[in-house]
């Protein structure tokens, strides 16, 4: 444990971002899993665009506050961008 004032703010502070983090992380995983169950029940295409534009989004501001690095927000758009394309060509 921490013996010196603001050692002990700075891990206060870390253990915030840690949670806070962490939810965002949950969040973006809890939308991919929403996005990849509207493929497989073969959801409208512009339902399908409307959740992909979100967990993009919601991808985008991750690595804006540095948790996710930007290669892997990159990655997992780019996975998610393409199996949309794959389902929208299967759907028309």
């Amino acid at each position: 444990m921490a013996n010196i004032k603001s050692a002990k703010k700075r891990a206060k502070q870390n253990g915030g971002r840690r949670l806070k983090n962490l939810a965002r992380r949950s969040d973006i995983k809890t939308s991919i899993k929403k996005l990849m169950s509207a493929f497989e029940e073969n959801v409208s295409v512009e339902s399908a665009k409307d959740l992909l534009n979100q967990v993009s989004a919601k991808i985008a501001r991750a690595k804006n506050k540095n948790v996710l690095h930007r290669n892997t927000a990159s990655r997992k758009i780019s996975v998610l961008t393409r199996r949309f394309n794959k389902f929208s060509a299967k759907a028309a």
